[in-house]
């Protein structure tokens, strides 16, 4: 059973922002709370430090990526939710793998060759029309994203087309970690705590499709329709 502390601070990692970016036991944009818990066990300076961190943000411990900062957190709830993290016991997944079981989906491009994804982009059995979270994808896309990047992911002049950084090399990893943490000297907005992480995996994927050209421009046919 979790002290009283413990439990406000689990309470209060759910309702903000944390699950944007942070999972239990599995990297996603940032650690998972278990290595967290693991890198830190029996440091006495560590809830000072990653409550202030927590407040902050910043980055560098973990990587390139920035954390969120929290200002309008109270130090004494920051610290409380840190708490909590350093409760979380286990051994975290290795960076997130996916299963060895996990299924796959096989598409032939136009140019002759065949991609395998670990998402479906046509509901089965009915292709072109697309799955319910690529078609979410495309609409939230089109509702946040193309500002900058241009309608339907064709490009913007503001930020780079988004296929492009994908066809070269872009992983989900890092697709996810620069929407949701953001870029704020390249005027990249942090979407945590607006969008979900499920949320961006959907738009994700719904670029991911555009980049490999098996959805269209414009509004893709759904399995919904």
């Amino acid at each position: 059973m979790l002290a009283a502390g413990q439990e406000a601070g689990e309470k209060l990692v759910a309702e903000n922002d944390c699950s944007s970016c942070h999972a239990s036991d599995q990297q996603t944009v940032g650690p998972s709370y278990v290595a967290i818990a693991n890198k830190y066990a029996g440091q006495a300076d560590a809830l000072t430090k990653l409550a202030s961190r927590v407040r902050l943000g910043g980055s560098g411990n973990w990587g390139d990526v920035a954390m969120t900062p929290h200002p309008d957190l109270k130090d004494a709830q920051a610290r409380q939710m840190v708490a909590w993290i350093l409760s979380v016991k286990g051994a975290p997944s290795v960076g997130g793998a996916a299963k060895a079981d996990a299924k796959t989906y096989s598409y032939k491009l136009k140019n002759g060759s065949t991609r395998v994804l670990d998402f479906p982009v046509y509901a089965d059995g009915k292709a072109p029309k697309v799955t319910k979270d690529v078609f979410k994808g495309y609409a939230l896309y089109n509702s946040y994203c193309y500002r900058c990047h241009g309608t339907d992911a064709t490009g913007g002049e503001l930020a780079p087309d988004l296929r492009t950084s994908l066809t070269r090399g872009m992983t989900q990893q890092t697709f996810m970690a620069v929407a949701m943490a953001g870029k704020e000297a390249k005027g990249m907005p942090s979407w945590a705590g607006f969008l979900s992480r499920d949320d961006m995996t959907k738009v994700y994927r719904y670029v991911k499709s555009r980049s490999l050209d098996l959805v269209p421009a414009g509004r893709p046919a759904s399995e919904q329709d």
